[in-house]
């Protein structure tokens, strides 16, 4: 038996901001955008460049009991991990973009790490694991 995860549903204010800082900042690759009329909502899907795996599905709230979530889906932890394969070259170009670190760059035994925000406070870590990692890029 195989599986894999295949989206993560990311909940956002509005899909052209949230598109426009995904795609434009952080350099995703847009990979759908579908209205659907019969729900009135857009099926939004995009990937890190060159990967593989998940991808985000950029969900905007569509009740007020979402709202209070964007920004804040898992409570102020670290939620989504960006692996690349050249930690210094992404990181003085997200720096360069504007985009919020919120803890400097370490370097650990599993690798080099930093945690930034997304546009809508989300933490993220942007992480380049040690080579021979399973999970390296």
């Amino acid at each position: 038996m195989r599986h894999s995860i295949t989206h993560i549903a990311l909940v956002v204010r509005d899909y052209d901001e949230a598109i426009a800082f995904y795609c434009g900042v952080l350099g995703f690759d847009l990979l759908e955008d579908t209205y659907q009329p019969e729900q009135d909502k857009r099926w939004v899907v995009v990937r890190p460049k060159g990967g593989q795996g998940a991808s985000l599905v950029l969900a905007r709230a569509s009740k007020p009991e979402q709202e209070p979530f964007i920004g804040d889906q898992t409570g102020g932890r670290v939620f989504l991990f960006l692996n690349t394969d050249d930690f210094w070259r992404d990181y003085n170009r997200l720096t360069a973009e504007g985009v919020a670190f919120v803890r400097e760059p370490a370097t650990h035994d599993y690798g080099t790490v930093a945690v930034f925000r997304d546009l809508y406070g989300n933490l993220w870590d942007l992480l380049q694991l040690r080579d021979g990692h399973p999970a390296a890029v």
